[in-house]
């Protein structure tokens, strides 16, 4: 076993190191998966995996994704950390870190963000990220089902998924505080492990991620070439089979539904930013849950 991995920066071309990267994602991330999002061919040139390799397997990482951002009304190009970890048996040698240096060097002085879980919440801020609150958006509103519901779409198919990336991106933000453009490929991933809400399709120019519990319609998100309140609110009744009394939202709907409130904090967001002001979302914001890697 050599004392010094060695890195190696993933992209889509390398196919024959791909089967490593998954494998080390899922012995790191109990309910993570990259499989069945390869096998859809979703690897894209944005995506690279900053990968440390000791005998032809993975045992340290730091993935990054870069994304057109939102930010305060202007777009911004950054890049959003993900996978970052180490296996089990060879933490505490400094091997995520690392990973980290050699990913944060590639993007220069570019924005950066991640969302991170409550056990590694002290190791950000070692490379400069800031901890920032996010919100959960809720909106009283009754809704009766209509006669027939929307069409439901399925990802897996090859076809849908060309039309959805194709939507995606040309598709408009949902809101301008703090949100992101053509996010189609992180999307699918969700769709991939069955995390998404099911997508239906109003028209051929606004898909829906939805799903009604309790009495409660969650908005995943809208991928829209032109959302407006009033197209989705004629929707509503065509996402669900049972009478809703509330809304939830995925994302920021501020310009969506601007009469939905802030219900409390994200508790399990785990947002940091970097060369990021977290002033400029404004005192209450939603990062689409679907663009979060």
């Amino acid at each position: 076993m050599s004392s010094q991995p060695t890195l190696r920066i993933l992209d889509h071309t390398d196919l024959a190191l791909h089967p490593a990267y998954c494998d080390y994602v899922a012995q790191v991330f109990s309910q993570a998966d990259f499989r069945r999002w390869c096998e859809w061919d979703q690897w894209a040139p944005g995506y690279r995996a900053y990968s440390l390799f000791e005998d032809g397997r993975v045992v340290a990482n730091a993935s990054t994704m870069r994304q057109r951002l939102i930010v305060g009304g202007e777009e911004i190009v950054a890049f959003q950390f993900g996978a970052v970890g180490c296996l089990p048996e060879r933490r505490g040698r400094g091997l995520a870190r690392r990973a980290m240096q050699a990913a944060l060097a590639e993007c220069g002085d570019a924005p950066a963000l991640l969302f991170a879980n409550d056990s590694v919440l002290a190791f950000y801020p070692r490379f400069g990220f800031a901890p920032a609150p996010q919100a959960l958006f809720e909106a009283p509103h009754a809704v009766e089902p209509a006669p027939r519901r929307a069409p439901q779409l399925d990802l897996a198919d090859p076809t849908v998924r060309a039309r959805f990336l194709a939507l995606a991106a040309r598709a408009a933000p949902t809101g301008g505080r703090f949100a992101s453009r053509d996010y189609g490929r992180v999307a699918t991933w969700y769709a991939a492990n069955g995390f998404a809400a099911p997508l239906f399709e109003l028209d051929p120019d606004t898909w829906v991620f939805a799903r009604e519990e309790d009495g409660v319609l969650e908005i995943e998100d809208v991928v829209a070439a032109a959302p407006s309140q009033a197209a989705l609110a004629a929707a509503l009744p065509r996402l669900i089979e049972r009478p809703v009394r509330a809304l939830r939202f995925g994302f920021d709907p501020e310009q969506l539904w601007p009469q939905a409130r802030a219900s409390g904090p994200d508790e399990d967001a785990g947002l940091f930013l970097r060369g990021l002001d977290p002033s400029r979302l404004g005192p209450h914001s939603r990062f689409p849950v679907l663009a979060r890697t």
